[in-house]
């Protein structure tokens, strides 16, 4: 599980969004990045998550901030959940977990007592250098700007 930390260089990953556009990390060079990552699109939680960051869009870009949603579902689930909640940030469909396992995000996980492997909800802000500034494991789904806007 998650073993980067404030201070660690970012992964330098690649990965390719909803429209089949590649992303990596040299992309975001010169500005904050926000890469969070979530279970399931279009599920509640992540839903609520990814809805509290499109609403605060706004204010990240006034900070610099370029945000990137990432999880293991198909270009067409990450189409299907963008377009129906009209997110202005793209949404890497990560089926190969290359992104979620160079960010360590893939792991055991518990709910309603059955054990399974699955992401864990994770957000990382790297600086405008590609260093990591902060890891936030403990997500609150309708506040998450404002963990990171602080």
């Amino acid at each position: 599980m998650t073993t980067l930390q404030k201070g660690d260089k970012a992964p330098n990953f690649s990965g390719t969004d909803q429209d089949g556009k590649t992303h990596t990390l040299a992309d975001y060079k010169g500005k904050k990045l926000v890469v969070f990552f979530y279970p399931k699109a279009s599920t509640p939680g992540c839903t609520a998550e990814a809805c509290d960051l499109r609403d605060n869009f706004e204010r990240f870009k006034a900070n610099n901030y370029e945000l990137l949603g990432v999880s293991a579902d198909s270009q067409k689930a990450q189409l299907k959940f963008k377009d129906k909640y009209e997110f202005p940030f793209p949404l890497l469909a990560d089926e190969d977990k290359s992104v979620i396992n160079a960010f360590g995000v893939w792991g055991p996980k518990k709910f309603m007592g059955k054990e399974y492997d699955g992401i864990h909800r994770t957000t990382f802000v790297i600086d405008e250098n590609g260093i990591i500034d902060e890891v936030i494991s403990q997500v609150k789904t309708k506040e998450h700007a404002a963990q990171i806007l602080k």
